[in-house]
Order: structure tokens, then C-alpha cells, then sequence
């Protein structure tokens, strides 16, 4: 079966950039800023995407390329006789699986909440009255379901065309859309009466408060915002070609993913400071403080609109990226059609995404982490803290050992065409440096989740 081609080598950043470009941008980075105190966590954050963003994003990309096959066959086609890489090849896809058990669970929120504020729901109504909306809609069932359910429906609908003409199309319209918005919500942002508060809080850094929970934080979210470690980048690098060195592209994706995420923040923290929202709030600030800003906010019903619109097309970019990749590693071991392997996972992740929806209603008594936890916190804690730090590490290794694929090799495909090139004093950096940064970072995150430091 001939391969699927990317179209363009935009189509190529847009994808990329469209699977970095979700919740961990315009959800995650926001509140996770204001955990930490803005500005310090944001140059932290900065750092870690420069130190273990690029350089993981850039493995997972050049064997992707080499390979010509999803993750699951990936490694097979690289490693040498003999090998067990090829276990995180299968670790890797379950972890694609477990990604969106929780993912689309808030995309579906975001498409309730788009049409909600849309017609008008939460004009009028004060704080307590926002917070009951989002916990009366969190306590349905039947609602949360239908809402998880358009989001898996809409995301396999579309990839089930062919690469082109279905995912790469939609996706290119998808964001430049996203963009737009961006720019008109933030513009309106700095002219909110505590824009100068909000825009201090969150770019002046202030290190008076450096923990080392700040420096986790700020780790798993360089490694959530751009899904490394689970192969979600490596099934673009796979569809394509050598005109282009990788190290350019890379870097191209990460500075979109940034772009997103601080001006993210740009729209959120000028209307929390105008309106006195608490910008420490955590995962409510979209659903909760938010809302409340536009029920008050002139033409409030507009901003909240697009706003939400906005982190829909955030949402479901990454949704159907990681479709993408699900479908593409299930075409590879089982040979299906792109129309039945859409048709089965479509199925298969309505069955699985099932336990964090009921999380939140039938489900709640089960507090894996203790009052306040949920299904989602433990599939985000397998996911973040896990998964995505152990994957990175398996992917950069396999890249650099002589053991596995091998430095050499690497660099061959990483240089092949045109753009930036990997340089030769990054060999020590890559080799010994970035694998024990991860290992630190890993054992460290552990540790500190459990409160042991």
C-alpha cells in the first residue's frame, strides 16, 4: 500500500504545529502560570522548551522520516536484529489511546460551551450562578456523554478522508482561523482596564516564590504542550519528504506552539485583573471565571463566542492530529482502509473515553489522588508524569546510542535537504546531557506529585 503524502511543507507545519497547538496551550499554560506566579514560570517554561522540547520534538521527527511508518512499526524499521525497542513502539500507541480517554472529554466541553454562550446562556448571571451552570453540566451524564461523543464523531469524520483532502485541508483553514481569533481577542484584551496589572503579573518575572514545583510544572508542560514522547509528532515526519532539514522545522513548530500559548495568556490575565477572577483558579479558569468575565463584559456575548470558538479549533486540532496517528498505526499492523480503521477506533475510543466523562457525576466517588481527584487527574498523571517523560527518553536514546539507531544515522536523516543543520558540539548535549535532565526531571516529578520532597 503506497503512502500518504503531505500535500505542502505547510500542510506539514500546520499539522505539526496543529498536533502541538491544543488545551495545553489555551487550558494548561494559562492556569498553570497563574499557579506559579506568571512571569517566573513563563521563562522557565521558555527554558525547558529550548532544552527538551526541540531537541525530543527533533528525534521524533527525524525517525518518523527515516522510518516511513507510525510509531508501532517505527521501530522495528530502524533498530538493529535482535532489539526490544520496539515494546515503546506499542507503549507509545496506547499512550496516543490514553491522551484523548481524557481529551476529547474537553473538547466536548468547549463545543457545549461555545454554544452556550452563543445563545446567550450565561448573560446576566453572576459568579455563584456561572459555577452552578458548569457544575450542573459536569453532574449530567447523558450531557457529558453527547459532548464526548460530537467531539469523537467530528474528529474521525474528518480523518477518514484521504490525508490530504480530508485532515490537511481542514486543519490549514482550522488554523489560520485560530490565529485570527487570536489576535482580535487579544488586541480587545489590552484595552481592558487592568490590562497594564494583568500584562506585569504575567510577563515581569518574579522568582521570589521558586519552588521546584514551578520547575516540574513547567517540565510536564513542555512536554504536554507539544505531545512529545508518545509519537505524536513522528507519524508527520513520516508522510514527509528530504527537501527540508529537520532541525529548522523543529524549531518553526515550537515557535508556533509558543506564539499560541503566550498570547494565550495575553487574552486571559488583562481580563482576570480587570475583573478581580483569582488567576490562581486552576482547570475552572475557563469554565468558571471566564464565562463570569463575559456575562458582565460589554458585548460580552461576542468575545465569549469567539473566544470559545477559539479554543475549539485549539481543541479539536489536536483531536484530529492524534487521530491521525491512532489510524496510522492501526493501518500499519493491521492493513485496514482509512475508512475502517476510522470506523473502529471511532467506536473504540466512544467506549473508552466513557470513565472520565462519568468521572465527574456517577463515577465521583473514586478519588485516586484523594478529595478533589478524579478519572481524569489519574489518566492526566499517567499521561504527563509518566508516559510523556519516559517516552522522551526512549526516543532520544534510541537516536543517540550506539546500541540502537545511532548517532550517526541520526544526524544523516536529521541534515538531509535544505534549513538548519545539527552541529557537531550537539552531540554531548543530546548523547549524555538531555538523557539525565529527563531522568531528573522524571524521578523528581514523581517525588514531588506524591509530596515525598
Amino acid at each position: 500500500m503506497q503512502r500518504d503524502r503531505l500535500g505542502s511543507r505547510l500542510g506539514f507545519l500546520m499539522l505539526s504545529a496543529a498536533c502541538a497547538i491544543g488545551l495545553g496551550n489555551v487550558w494548561k499554560f494559562p492556569y498553570m502560570a497563574g499557579q506559579y506566579g506568571g512571569g517566573a514560570f513563563v521563562v522557565v517554561y521558555l527554558a525547558f522548551l529550548v532544552l527538551l522540547g526541540i531537541p525530543v520534538l527533533l528525534t521524533e521527527f527525524t525517525m518518523g522520516r527515516a522510518a516511513q511508518k507510525s510509531p508501532v512499526k517505527m521501530y522495528q524499521a530502524l533498530e538493529p536484529k535482535g532489539s526490544k525497542w520496539h515494546i515503546h513502539g506499542g507503549i507509545a500507541m496506547a499512550g496516543n489511546y490514553l491522551l484523548m480517554m481524557f481529551y476529547v472529554n474537553v473538547a466536548g466541553w468547549l463545543m457545549y460551551y461555545l454554544v452556550a454562550t452563543a445563545a446567550g446562556k450565561f448573560e446576566g448571571l453572576n459568579a455563584q450562578q456561572v459555577a452552578a451552570e458548569f457544575g450542573s453540566f459536569c453532574s449530567d451524564p447523558a450531557l457529558m456523554l453527547v459532548c464526548m461523543a460530537a467531539a469523537v464523531i467530528i474528529g474521525f469524520f474528518i480523518c477518514s478522508f484521504s490525508l490530504q483532502k480530508g485532515l490537511e485541508r481542514i486543519t490549514k483553514y482550522m488554523m489560520i482561523g485560530l490565529f485570527i481569533l487570536m489576535i482580535v481577542l487579544a488586541v480587545n484584551s489590552f484595552f481592558m482596564d487592568g490590562a497594564r496589572e494583568g500584562l506585569s503579573f504575567y510577563l515581569k518575572p518574579d522568582f521570589s516564590n521558586f519552588s521546584v514545583e514551578l520547575v516540574i510544572g513547567a517540565m510536564t508542560q513542555a512536554f504536554f504542550t507539544l505531545g512529545l514522547g508518545v509519537g505524536a509528532m513522528a507519524i508527520f515526519g513520516s508522510y514527509i519528504g528530504k527537501e527540508r532539514s529537520l532541525l529548522g522545522e523543529s524549531v518553526n513548530v515550537v515557535i508556533l506552539d509558543t506564539i499560541v500559548a503566550i498570547t494565550a495568556g495575553l487574552i486571559i490575565f488583562p481580563a482576570c485583573f480587570s475583573y478581580g477572577v483569582e488567576v490562581s483558579s486552576g482547570p475552572p479558569l475557563i469554565f468558571i471565571t471566564l464565562p463570569n468575565i463575559f456575562a458582565n463584559l460589554p458585548l460580552g456575548r461576542l468575545w465569549g463566542s469567539l473566544f470559545f470558538l477559539f479554543m475549539c479549533f485549539a481543541a479539536i486540532s489536536t483531536v484530529l492530529a492524534t487521530f491521525e496517528n491512532i489510524m496510522a498505526c492501526c493501518i500499519d499492523l493491521f492493513g485496514w482502509s482509512r475508512k475502517k480503521a476510522a470506523l473502529i477506533n471511532c467506536i473504540a475510543m466512544l467506549v473508552l473515553a466513557t470513565p472520565c466523562a462519568l468521572g465527574f457525576n456517577l463515577w465521583s466517588g473514586f478519588m485516586p489522588f484523594g478529595e478533589g481527584s478524579n478519572v481524569l487527574s489519574l489518566e492526566d498523571f499517567v499521561l504527563s508524569n509518566v508516559l510523556l517523560p519516559i517516552g522522551a527518553l526512549c526516543f532520544v536514546l534510541f537516536s543517540t546510542l550506539k546500541k540502537a539507531w545511532g548517532w550517526d544515522n541520526f544526524v544523516a536523516e536529521a541534515n538531509s535537504g535544505k534549513g538548519m543543520k545539527v552541529k557537531k558540539w550537539m552531540k554531548g548535549y543530546m548523547c549524555y546531557v538531555l538523557p539525565l535532565i529527563i531522568i531528573a526531571l522524571f524521578v523528581t516529578g514523581i517525588l514531588t506529585f506524591f509530596k515525598v520532597i
